[in-house]
Formats: structure tokens, C-alpha cells, sequence
């Protein structure tokens, strides 16, 4: 009987951090409601939300938002035709010490982060959206 009860304190709780969530955004976002929902959807699953329409629909301002809201890291790829996989996934840079001895370091790209926002990935050639869809 008491796992039944911290379930529900559990429901209650989610439901209430969930609403204080989706009241922030629309602080913010004005007439998206159905995109903040399916976004909080995705979230809560540990899903992937594909966002498509035209310039000026807040796209970019609902995803850099929620990052706020959920005080997580947000980075942001613009593809373009020149995108290389390493500008996306991060790549291994030699250093050379002061001792003179050299090593690798690894440099993150911006898929290391808590929320990315992959913007126009059609532009970018097909080997570059793999890197993207592996990582």
C-alpha cells in the first residue's frame, strides 16, 4: 500500500513540475501549444522531436527556452554543405607541452551537450547527417 502512495506523491509532484514548465513556456511561446506538448512529450520519454515549418515560427526560441527552463546545456548546429562529421562530433587535437612532449586531446563537438538543435540538416551532404544520427 505504500508503494501505491509514493506513486502517487510521485504523479503529483511530476504533474505539478510538468505544469510549472509548460506555464514558463508560454510566458514566452504565444499559439504553439500543440508543439510545447509534443515537445514535453518527447522529453519526458527520452524521445527526439523533429520540428518543421517556415522561418519566424519560433522554432529555434521554444527548444533555446526549454533548455532555460530546464537549466541544461543547449548548443546549436547550423548545417551547411561544408559541414564536416568532426564539427559536429568533436575531433582529437595534438598538443605540445612546454616540456615539448605530445599528446592527443580529444575536443568535444556540440552533440555533447544536454539539448541540440540541428538546424536545416537537408543542407548538409549525406556522410555529415550519419555523424549527426549515429552520435
Amino acid at each position: 500500500m505504500a508503494d501505491k502512495k509514493d506513486f502517487d506523491d510521485f504523479l503529483e509532484k511530476f504533474h505539478k513540475h510538468r505544469q510549472l514548465m509548460v506555464e514558463e513556456l508560454h510566458k514566452v511561446i504565444i499559439g504553439q501549444d500543440d508543439v510545447i506538448e509534443q515537445i514535453m512529450a518527447a522529453i519526458f520519454t527520452g524521445g527526439h522531436c523533429l520540428l518543421v515549418g517556415v522561418p519566424g515560427l519560433a522554432k529555434t526560441l521554444v527548444v533555446s527556452t526549454i533548455a532555460k527552463i530546464l537549466d541544461v546545456e543547449f548548443k546549436r548546429i547550423q548545417f551547411t554543405p561544408d559541414l564536416m562529421p568532426s564539427d559536429i562530433t568533436g575531433t582529437n587535437v595534438l598538443e605540445e607541452s612546454e616540456s615539448g612532449r605530445r599528446e592527443f586531446r580529444f575536443v568535444h563537438g556540440p552533440v555533447f551537450t544536454n539539448i541540440l538543435l540541428a538546424d536545416e540538416i537537408n543542407r548538409t551532404p549525406p556522410k555529415t547527417q550519419a555523424a549527426l544520427l549515429q552520435a
